[in-house]
């Protein structure tokens, strides 16, 4: 007959049990997505409900525009590599930065900001990129056509949570969101003017202030 054996006693190197950190838990959701818990801040349970919702939407597309960035970043080619490397990574800087604070708008909504990036890919509405690597010209354009979509986007946002006296989410919408994709539309707009660098692609007109200087 067998016996069931003791537990070894501890060891001098192991931690005592008030040390050991309580892993491998789990645990139910306390708040569910799509829902808003009451705060006390004067904006009405429709207005804060209608805010998140917008606010997500531009959160996921944000979330993809940021991997876009990052994803160009690494995967730049070129005579313009070093340049493009270098300012891919200070607008993706920029737009994780964006990312947080429409997140925590959410938060101060009391609504459920979108964490996850897999979460963020179910509802965005930037298309997906290849996985392999696309022609400088095309990364910039899948750029620019993020922006332009999260862009219109914000706009409309804007206007309508305002309209809902929600003027804290139309000021972040607008300075955040708004003012950085555009100034980030101009910079790489930019890149894909077809500008000769080191001779004029045609004879520029002659100014008669050119002959009177000469005389």
């Amino acid at each position: 007959m067998t016996t069931a054996s003791a537990a070894p006693a501890p060891s001098a190197t192991t931690a005592p049990a008030a040390a050991q950190p309580l892993l491998h838990q789990r645990g139910a959701e306390i708040q569910h997505f799509g829902t808003v818990k009451q705060l006390p801040i004067a904006l009405s349970h429709d207005a804060r409900m209608y805010a998140c919702q917008r606010l997500n939407r531009l959160l996921a597309d944000t979330q993809m525009l940021y991997g876009l960035y990052k994803k160009h970043h690494w995967l730049m080619r070129g005579a313009t590599f070093h340049q493009l490397h270098l300012l891919l990574d200070q607008h993706a800087t920029a737009q994780l930065a964006v990312v947080d604070a429409l997140a925590e708008r959410v938060q101060s909504l009391g609504g459920v900001a979108v964490g996850d990036p897999r979460h963020a890919a179910e509802i965005t509405s930037i298309p997906r990129p290849p996985n392999g690597v696309e022609e400088v010209p095309a990364m910039l354009s899948r750029l620019l056509e993020a922006h332009e979509t999260i862009l219109g986007d914000a706009r409309d946002a804007a206007r309508k949570v305002a309209e809902q006296g929600d003027d804290g989410s139309n000021d972040m919408i607008v300075s955040e969101v708004i003012r950085t994709g555009e100034t980030q539309a101009w910079f790489l707009a930019e890149h894909l003017v077809d500008t000769p660098l080191t001779q004029v692609s045609r004879t520029a007109p002659a100014h008669p202030e050119d002959g009177a200087a000469r005389g």
